[in-house]
C-alpha cells in the first residue's frame, strides 16, 4: 500500500495520520462463536472448538464405513453449526433461489449486514459510497449437492445455477442486496484472501474509490460432518489439535467461517463520531514467485519482505510491535519457515522475548479464505481491550525454530497488554498457497471523544420485519443496556435511529438514562411503549392545532424547552420579534402568559420543531388559536398577521386582515368547525381569517377525513405521563408518529456533536432451512465392497509392493522402490512407461512439487503398510537417494523391510539448514 510517508503526529503518542483505516465494524462467525462477542469470550477462555466426532454421527452423515476403519482417519472438525440456514425474506430471496445459492454466499450476506449495523450505518441513509472487497472458498457445496441434481437443466437452470454458485458473484451480491454503490471487487489467493481483501480495501479508500469499505472472507467445507485421513507432511494435524511452533506441531484442522470488517479512513471516522476498534497503520502484499521448492511451498525471503514493506508503509519500526498474530498452521515444515522470516524482517529488535507470538488456529482451526480475517478480528479485540490472549497447546518450542535469533516468544496465557505507555501495536499475518503473502500493521483505537452532556430524555426506536423479530430484538437491547450502565445513552439513540432500516413492525420508549431503558423494554407497557405495525403509504401526518391547550410542554415545561432545544427557541424568538417586544420582556416570558398569544406561540413553535425533525406535514386542522397557526405555518397569513390575528380573537375583538398579504395556502387546510378541506378561494378569503375561530369539529368526521386522506393525526401539543417533562411527552409523541409510519430525518434529529455510533445487537435474522441434499450413494453390488476413498494408484502388475519387499534382500528392495517412484512420477508428469525419470536428476527441478511428492510417499506407504516419511525428498531430492535413505533406515532400525510399522524409520525433523541445503542443490 502506497501510504503517504509523513509522520505528522507523534510515534510515541499514537496519534494518527491522515493515511490512517480505522476498523468501525466487525461481525463473524467462527467455530464455537456465532459472533464477535462470543468468539472474544474464547479467546479469552483459551477454548479450542475442535469438535470430535462419534462413529454414528460420521456415518450418519455419510462417511463410509471403509473410511472410518482406515487407522490414519481422525475423527475431528471445525463446525459452523446451522450452514444451512438463511434468512431469505430479509434479503428477497425467493426460496427455490435460496435453495441452489452457495451457502458461502448467504453467510456472507449476512455478516455483512451484520457488520455494516455493527459499525452502526444504515447503507440509504449514508451519503457516502460502500465498496465491497470479498471472497470465498471453494464451492463445495455444488459439487457435493447440486451438481447431478442440475445435470442436465435446461439451459436457464444453468444459468441461474451459475449466478447463484460462482465466486465472481459474491461481492456483486452483497452490493445489489445492500444498495452499496462503490467498487464491488472479489479477491481470492486461497489463504491470504481476507488481508488481501483488507489492503485492497484500504487502497480504494485512499484512492477515494469509496468512503466505507467492507472487507471480508468466506470458507464453509460442505459437507461439515466429516474427519479425514491424515497423511503424513500434509497440512491436516493426527490428532485434531493445531500446536503452532511447538515441537510436537504436525498440522492443523481445516473449519469453516466468514468474517468482514468495516473499514472508513481514520480522519472521517473520528470526524463523523464512530467506534474505532483500531487502527490499520499500514500494510502490504506480494507473491514468493518461482524462488522456492514447489508452487505450495513457503519463502522465508518474501515472507521477510512482505513484513518489512507493511512496517515501512506503517512507519512503525519493528520494536514498537509488541505483538504478531502469526499464520501458523502448526507444521514442522511451516512454522521454522515463518518465525525465520519475522526474524528477518524484525532482527533482534527490542531483545528476546519482548514481541509475543500466537496462532488463532490453535483455538478455531484454518479457515481457508476467512483465515486471516480471525487473525485480523482477535487482533483488533486484544487492541482494543488491551489484553493478550493465549495461544494454544505450545508446550515446547520447536527444535528448528531459533527463537533466540529474535524478540519472539509464544504467548500461553491471559495477561494485560503492558507496553510502558507507548501505543499497542501489532502485527497479522496470512500467506497463501501459491505465494501471495499480505500482513498487516495494527495499532490500538484512538482515544473516543468524550460523551455529550445528557439531554434529559432519549427516544429508542427498533423495527423488525415481523413482531417475533422486533420482540427478539427489544430483549436484546434491554440486555445490552442492563449490561452497559454507564454507556452514551445519546450514542446508543442516535445509532438505533440513524443506523437502522426502517422496518414495518417497530416499536419506541422514552428512556432518560440506560437502567431506564433497560427496564421499559423488559417491561414493555403499551401506555410507554407504543408498538405498532406501520402502514405503508402513512409517511406524511396532519397536524392538529386547537385552543386551550395543556399538558407537560405548557407552562414551565415550554422554558424547559425554550432552553434545552434551539430549533424551538430559535421559533420563539421569531415570535418575539414579530410582535416588537421590549428587549426586557424577553422572549421566554410569551409561553407563560396563559393566553391565546401564548397557546399560539406554543404551538408554532413545536410545529417547527417537528419539522426539523424531518416530518412532513400533509395537511394542518386547526381551530381556535390553532386556526391562526394553521394559516401561518400554511404560508397564507405572515407570522406577524397571525399573531395579531390570535392577540385580537383572544381579547374578543375584530382584526383586519390585509387581502394583499394573503397567499395561496401551501397545505390542505381544515379549519373551523368543519370537517372538510378548504376551498383555494375560501383560503384566500381575509374575512374568513377575520372570523373569530370555530370551536373544533367532530372528531369522528376529522378522523374519516384523514383516513380518506391515508394521513396520521399528530396533535401539536402532545400529552404525557403526569410525571413526564415536557421533553419526554415530546419524544414520546414523536415515537408514536414513527411507529405508525410517519417519516422522520433522524440525521436532523440529532445535532453533530451527538451523532455518534456505538456497537449494538444487530438485527435478529430469522433464518430457516435452505437446503438441497446430496444424491444419495449408490449401494455397493452383492458380494463387492464398497470403493476405498482416494484409493492410491497400485504398481505396475496390480500387486502390492509388501509380499516382493519382505522377499528381497536390501539391493533389491532399493530397486523396487526406484521402480516404483519412477513410474509414479512418471505418471504425474504424463510420460509413457519408456520416458521414466533420471535416478540422479532432482526431482524439484522436473517441476514436481512438494504436494505431488506428499502423495506419492502416502501411496508407497499404503503399498507397504508402514508410514514413509514424506520430508524424506526435502533432503533427498533423487529417487535414487531418496530410495537408498529409505531402505537405510530400515537396515539401521535391525528391520528388513519385512514386519509392519513397529520397525519402520520414525519421520525425520528437517531443519532449516537441511531444506536450505536441499534448495541449494535443487
Amino acid at each position: 500500500m502506497e501510504h503517504a510517508r509523513e509522520q505528522d503526529r507523534s510515534e510515541e503518542t499514537g496519534e494518527y495520520r491522515d493515511s490512517d483505516v480505522a476498523v468501525v465494524g466487525m461481525a463473524c462467525r467462527f467455530p464455537g462463536a456465532e459472533s464477535v462477542a462470543e468468539f472474544w469470550r474464547n479467546l479469552k477462555d483459551g477454548r479450542e472448538t475442535t469438535t470430535f466426532l462419534t462413529d454414528g454421527e460420521l456415518l450418519a452423515a455419510g462417511v463410509r464405513p471403509d473410511e472410518l476403519a482406515d487407522p490414519g482417519y481422525v475423527r475431528a472438525a471445525q463446525l459452523l453449526p446451522d450452514v444451512e440456514s438463511f434468512d431469505a425474506g430479509h434479503f428477497k430471496v425467493p426460496g427455490d433461489e435460496a435453495e441452489i445459492l452457495d451457502p458461502q454466499h448467504r453467510h456472507f450476506l449476512e455478516c455483512a449486514h451484520q457488520a455494516l449495523e455493527d459499525a452502526g450505518y444504515e447503507p440509504s441513509g449514508y451519503d457516502g459510497q460502500i465498496g465491497v472487497f470479498a471472497g470465498a472458498g471453494m464451492n463445495t457445496y455444488l459439487l457435493h449437492n447440486l451438481a447431478e441434481r442440475y445435470r442436465t437443466a435446461s439451459s436457464v437452470g444453468h444459468y441461474r445455477l451459475m449466478l447463484a454458485n460462482d465466486k465472481d458473484f459474491l461481492a456483486t451480491r452483497v452490493s445489489y442486496k445492500l444498495d452499496l454503490r462503490g467498487p464491488s471487487v472479489n479477491i481470492n489467493t486461497a489463504c491470504s484472501t481476507s488481508l488481501v481483501a483488507v489492503h485492497t480495501a484500504c487502497l480504494s479508500l485512499f484512492a477515494g474509490e469509496c468512503d466505507m469499505a467492507l472487507a471480508g472472507a468466506v470458507h464453509l467445507r460442505v459437507p461439515q460432518m466429516r474427519g479425514y485421513v491424515h497423511q503424513e507432511g500434509m497440512i491436516f494435524s493426527p490428532d485434531g489439535h493445531c500446536r503452532a511452533f511447538d515441537a510436537d506441531a504436525a498440522g492443523t484442522v481445516i473449519g469453516s467461517g466468514v468474517g468482514v470488517v468495516v473499514l472508513k479512513r481514520l480522519v472521517d471516522a473520528v470526524a463523523d463520531g464512530d467506534t474505532v476498534h483500531a487502527v490499520i497503520k499500514g500494510s502490504a502484499v506480494n507473491n514468493d514467485g518461482s524462488a522456492k521448492t514447489g508452487y505450495t511451498a513457503p519463502s522465508v525471503t518474501r515472507q521477510a519482505a512482505v513484513i518489512a514493506e507493511a512496517q515501512d508503509v506503517a512507519d512503525c519500526p519493528p520494536e514498537t510491535i509488541g505483538y504478531v498474530e502469526a499464520h501458523g498452521t502448526g507444521t514442522p515444515l511451516g512454522d521454522p519457515i515463518e518465525v525465520a522470516a519475522l526474524t528477518e524482517a524484525f532482527g533482534d529488535a527490542g531483545g528476546p522475548g519482548s514481541c509475543a507470538l500466537g496462532s488463532v488456529k490453535t483455538n478455531v482451526g484454518h479457515l481457508d479464505t476467512a483465515a486471516g480475517m480471525a487473525g485480523l478480528i482477535k487482533t483488533v479485540l486484544m487492541l482494543r481491550e488491551g489484553t493478550l490472549v493465549p495461544s494454544l497447546n505450545f508446550r515446547a518450542p520447536n527444535p528448528d525454530i531459533d527463537f533466540a535469533a529474535g524478540p519472539f516468544a509464544v504467548h500461553t496465557a491471559l495477561s494485560a497488554w503492558e507496553t510502558g505507555g507507548r501505543p499497542r501495536r501489532a502485527g497479522v499475518s496470512s500467506f497463501g498457497i501459491g505465494g501471495t503473502n499480505a500482513h498487516v500493521v495494527l495499532e490500538e483505537p484512538v482515544p473516543p471523544a468524550p460523551a455529550a452532556r445528557p439531554r434529559g430524555a432519549e427516544l429508542l426506536v427498533l423495527s423488525a420485519r415481523t413482531g417475533a423479530a422486533l420482540d427478539r430484538a427489544t430483549g436484546n437491547l434491554a440486555r445490552h443496556l442492563r449490561s452497559a450502565p454507564d454507556a452514551d445513552l445519546s450514542a446508543i439513540a442516535h445509532t438505533l435511529a440513524a443506523g437502522r432500516a426502517a422496518h414495518p413492525h417497530r416499536r419506541a420508549a422514552v428512556c432518560r438514562d440506560t437502567a431506564d431503558g433497560a427496564f421499559t423494554l423488559a417491561i414493555l407497557d403499551p401506555a410507554q411503549v407504543p408498538t405498532h405495525e406501520a402502514q405503508e403509504g402513512r409517511d406524511t401526518a396532519a397536524l392538529v392545532l386547537g385552543g386551550g391547550v395543556a399538558g407537560p410542554a405548557t407552562g414551565p415545561g415550554a422554558g424547559q424547552l425554550y432552553r434545552d432545544l434551539p430549533e424551538f427557541r430559535t421559533a420563539v424568538d421569531a415570535c418575539a420579534t414579530a410582535l416588537e417586544l421590549p428587549a426586557v420582556t424577553g422572549p421566554e416570558a410569551l409561553l407563560t402568559t396563559g393566553d391565546g398569544v401564548a397557546d399560539f406561540v406554543l404551538q408554532y413553535a413545536l410545529a417547527r420543531v417537528w419539522e426539523s425533525w424531518g416530518v412532513t406535514w400533509g395537511a394542518l386542522i386547526g381551530s381556535g388559536p390553532g386556526q391562526a397557526v394553521a394559516g401561518a405555518l400554511a404560508g397564507v397569513l405572515t407570522l406577524p398577521d397571525a399573531l395579531e390575528l390570535a392577540r385580537a380573537h383572544d381579547a374578543g375583538e375584530s382584526p383586519t386582515v390585509p387581502a394583499t398579504r394573503l397567499a395561496p395556502a401551501a397545505l390542505p387546510l381544515a379549519v373551523g368547525g368543519e370537517a372538510r378541506w378548504l376551498e383555494p378561494h375560501e383560503a384566500a378569503d381575509p374575512a374568513f381569517w377575520a372570523k373569530p375561530p370555530a370551536a373544533e369539529a367532530d372528531p369522528r368526521a376529522l378522523e374519516a377525513l384523514l383516513a380518506e386522506a391515508g394521513m396520521l393525526a399528530v396533535d401539536a401539543v402532545p400529552a404525557g405521563a403526569p410525571d413526564a417533562t415536557a421533553l419526554e411527552a415530546l419524544l414520546h409523541a414523536l415515537g408514536a408518529a414513527w411507529t405508525r409510519g410517519v417519516a422522520v430525518d433522524w440525521h436532523a434529529r440529532y445535532p453533530a456533536e451527538l451523532a455518534r455510533r456505538v456497537p449494538l445487537p444487530t438485527y435478529p435474522f430469522e433464518r430457516t432451512r435452505h437446503w438441497v441434499e446430496p444424491p444419495a450413494a449408490p449401494a455397493p453390488s452383492a458380494g463387492t465392497a464398497a470403493p476405498a476413498a482416494a484409493a492410491p494408484a497400485a504398481p505396475a502388475g496390480g500387486a502390492t509392493l509388501r509380499p516382493r519387499i519382505e522377499a528381497a534382500d536390501a539391493a533389491e528392495q532399493r530397486r523396487i522402490i526406484q521402480d516404483y517412484v519412477r513410474t509414479q512420477v512418471a505418471t504425474v508428469l504424463g510420460r509413457g512407461a519408456d520416458d521414466l525419470p533420471d535416478l540422479d536428476r532432482n526431482l524439484f527441478d522436473m517441476d514436481v512439487d512438494s504436494l505431488i511428492l506428499i502423495d506419492i510417499t502416502a501411496r508407497l506407504g499404503t503399498e507397504l503398510g508402514r508410514p514413509v516419511p514424506s520430508s524424506s525428498f526435502i533432503e533427498y531430492p533423487t529417487i535414487r537417494a531418496f530410495s537408498d535413505h529409505l531402505v537405510g533406515s530400515w537396515h539401521e532400525d535391525g528391520d528388513q523391510g519385512a514386519d509392519g510399522a513397529e520397525g519402520a524409520a520414525a519421520p525425520r525433523r528437517t531443519s532449516r539448514r537441511a531444506a536450505a541445503g536441499a534448495r541449494r542443490r535443487g
